[in-house]
């Protein structure tokens, strides 16, 4: 089993079949739950314009596990584990990965 975990705090990781609809799909329901256009109170504190971030990040969450067969992910045909940077800019994301098992 590897364990992956996304370091940051507006940053998830999920699966989903990498294609440009999907993309497009997943984009707009996350931010059909967390608009960029509301009023957060993160923004009382920091005032940076994230807020929303912070909270599509919490909903996805900052980690997954995958099974590993034969010394590869056990994923399905179309499936592909995606880090997701939701902050109002470009962010250089670290994962952390735990192997356990072999």
């Amino acid at each position: 089993m590897v364990h992956l975990f996304v370091i940051g705090s507006t940053g998830s990781l999920t699966t989903i079949e990498y294609e440009p609809g999907v993309v497009a799909d997943l984009k707009r329901a996350i931010t059909a739950l967390a608009p960029p256009d509301q009023e957060y109170a993160h923004e009382q504190a920091w005032h940076d314009g994230n807020g929303h971030s912070h909270v599509q990040a919490a909903l996805l969450g900052p980690s997954l596990s995958v099974p590993v067969k034969d010394a590869a992910l056990a994923t399905g045909t179309w499936q592909q584990v995606v880090v997701i940077n939701h902050d109002n800019g470009p962010r250089t994301r670290k994962i952390a990965l735990t192997l356990t098992g072999m």
